[in-house]
């Protein structure tokens, strides 16, 4: 597995929301669902995307807007729209009141909002829980990102805009795998354009030497690597290896290799049935013990109580 495999190896949604949302002008959603990641495109109309914090963008056919959450922002028509509807964790939507604002589902599947025929028309689809996309990516992207929609992303989205409101056999697995590959296809092209603030161990990858390494240590991060067998399998001296992995991602070897195993850890500790002891072994703990002692020292929480934030239990 390459380190790009490894950072796009989820988002897997279970049960994602995923709505066709018919408006028409004026109008405007405040999303405070608090979702980790969301996607919308424009089928007809456009948006204006306004996150609390950052600059305003606009949502045109054509592109793709990926957020990450849990800040919230606001969609609407036009700059001044006055706030309409308020979108709240559960996909509860309330007016600014607290008014239930659920009955204006259209007669139909994943369809909400009026039908005049000339009101804009938007995909959004939803991850619901934090277990379903993995912290490595979410701590790679940016807040919000609009791109335009490639040659790739293009059939997936006019797939996408068919099946949403398709009511089939396995119809919630399919558009779970539809909006799983229409993320990572997106996201794809935007670590690869030079605009896109990518992380050090990610340019790391080309370089012959460290590139081989890092493909090392995500491909078997369970092996008892050492800088020694690191560098022999790289093909250069141990000091020559130290010294430009720490230049090149910007921390030696063995702690990138001990950051990546907590990484992992975290996101499989998110996985139904999943025990510290199995989770342990698969990255490359000798014990349940020695990975809660790792975890709790770099995370300040014991696995377990991980486990329970990340599958919303607390308090359960």
């Amino acid at each position: 597995m390459d380190a790009l495999t490894g950072l796009l190896d989820q988002p897997r949604a279970r049960g994602a929301f995923l709505l066709r949302s018919m408006l028409t002008p004026p109008w405007s959603l405040r999303i405070e669902d608090e979702a980790p990641l969301s996607v919308v495109t424009m089928a007809r109309g456009e948006a204006l995307v306004v996150p609390d914090n950052g600059e305003a963008t606009w949502l045109r056919p054509g592109e793709v807007a990926i957020m990450r959450g849990p800040e919230p922002y606001t969609i609407c028509d036009a700059p001044g729209t006055e706030v309409q509807i308020v979108i709240h964790p559960g996909q509860r939507c309330t007016s600014l009141d607290g008014t239930d604002m659920g009955g204006t589902l259209l007669p139909g599947v994943r369809t909400w909002g009026s039908d005049s025929g000339r009101e804009d028309i938007m995909l959004s689809g939803t991850y619901q829980m934090h277990s379903e996309v993995s912290q490595r990516l979410l701590g790679v992207l940016p807040t919000m990102m609009v791109r335009p929609i490639g040659v790739g992303e293009r059939p997936l989205v006019d797939l996408l805009s068919v099946e949403i409101v398709r009511d089939q056999p396995g119809q919630e697995l399919v558009l779970d795998r539809l909006l799983d590959l229409l993320v990572v296809t997106v996201l794809r092209s935007w670590l690869a354009s030079p605009e896109a603030p990518t992380p050090a161990w990610y340019r790391a990858q080309r370089d012959p030497v460290i590139g081989v390494a890092l493909q090392l240590l995500h491909g078997d991060p369970a092996y008892q690597w050492t800088v020694a067998n690191l560098a022999a399998k790289a093909g250069v001296s141990r000091a020559a290896l130290a010294r430009r992995f720490t230049e090149l991602v910007g921390e030696s070897p063995m702690k990138y290799l001990a950051n990546w195993r907590l990484t992992l850890a975290a996101d499989l500790l998110a996985e139904p049935g999943a025990t510290v002891g199995n989770v342990a072994r698969t990255v490359g703990y000798g014990s349940a013990f020695a990975l809660s002692t790792a975890f709790k020292r770099v995370r300040g929480v014991s696995p377990l109580e991980h486990r329970k934030v990340t599958l919303g239990q607390v308090g359960a």
